[in-house]
């Protein structure tokens, strides 16, 4: 497994090194995937804050099952610490799953999914209702909200960013069912068959469409952004965080108070990018 070419959130990256501490503490010599997960279980921001809240596992009685994963130890460059094979095993699903939804970041989602998945100690200690719990909180697109009242928007880069009524329809439709999904081509065919001129194209230097974003055409829902994409070449150029800002000032203008982001996967992303917070999930742990 290589990892020189792939980023880690930010919000990983501190969870990595929470876990990390837990080596010094014990008798353990080496990082497991139950530091790890107790690691995800205290982190208090995001999607991953209400997960804590709703999910029943005792961590010290977790705690005191590190050794049962320790016959290898092995060192990773992503970590400080030795760390046990089953942490490799967790990192290697993680990437596959990062490089199957075509991201450029590893994130959160992708390890706690592989934690859950892929580890034999994770798997024998929590509940089956408490990983479903965790698999639907923790790792799934999560629809967002974001206030507009006074919402200050920032300086945006000089892209070539474009309304959808200058754009060859076809090409976009096309675009987005190649580059993203067919349900994303379908929801961007039906915004245009309504005429709705809420839908933003961005194009490379050379003319080649990278990147789209749309408002109130998904299921006909007014104050709602979604779906929004860029090439995974181009997702660190700052072209989703234009078009995502091209979107809300336009429904600012309109008068949206609050907008929702759709699915939102990438959380930390626009958490950062217009202060959006994750919605609430009506989940418990005797409702999923």
């Amino acid at each position: 497994m290589s990892d020189d070419n792939y980023k880690i959130t930010k919000r990983l990256l501190r969870i990595m090194r929470r876990a990390e501490e837990s080596v010094g503490q014990s008798s353990i010599n080496a990082l497991t995937s139950i530091d790890l997960f107790i690691a995800f279980q205290n982190e208090k921001d995001g999607a991953l804050g209400e997960v804590a809240s709703k999910v029943n596992v005792d961590l010290e009685k977790l705690a005191t099952k590190r050794d049962e994963e320790l016959e290898q130890v092995n060192n990773y460059n992503l970590f400080n610490e030795k760390v046990s094979s089953e942490v490799l095993t967790v990192f290697e699903a993680a990437y596959e799953y990062m490089r199957r939804y075509n991201q450029v970041f590893l994130n959160e989602g992708n390890v706690l999914k592989a934690l859950i998945r892929e580890s034999n100690v994770i798997n024998q200690h929590v509940s089956d209702q408490d990983k479903k719990l965790l698999l639907t909180l923790g790792t799934s697109s999560r629809d967002m909200i974001t206030y507009l009242g006074d919402y200050q928007f920032p300086p945006i880069r000089d892209l070539n960013i474009q309304s959808v009524e200058h754009v060859d329809q076809h090409d976009l439709i096309m675009f987005v069912r190649n580059e993203f999904s067919q349900e994303w081509s379908n929801t961007i065919e039906q915004g245009l068959s309504m005429n709705q001129k809420t839908i933003y194209v961005a194009y490379d230097d050379f003319g080649q469409l990278i990147g789209f974003a749309a408002y109130d055409i998904f299921e006909g829902k007014k104050g709602y952004i979604g779906p929004i994409g860029v090439t995974s070449s181009n997702r660190i150029e700052g072209v989703g965080y234009a078009l995502l800002h091209y979107c809300l000032r336009d429904m600012k203008e309109i008068g949206y108070a609050y907008v929702v982001i759709g699915g939102a996967g990438p959380i930390e992303f626009f958490e950062k990018a217009c202060r959006a917070v994750v919605i609430p999930s009506p989940y418990t742990t005797n409702g999923v």
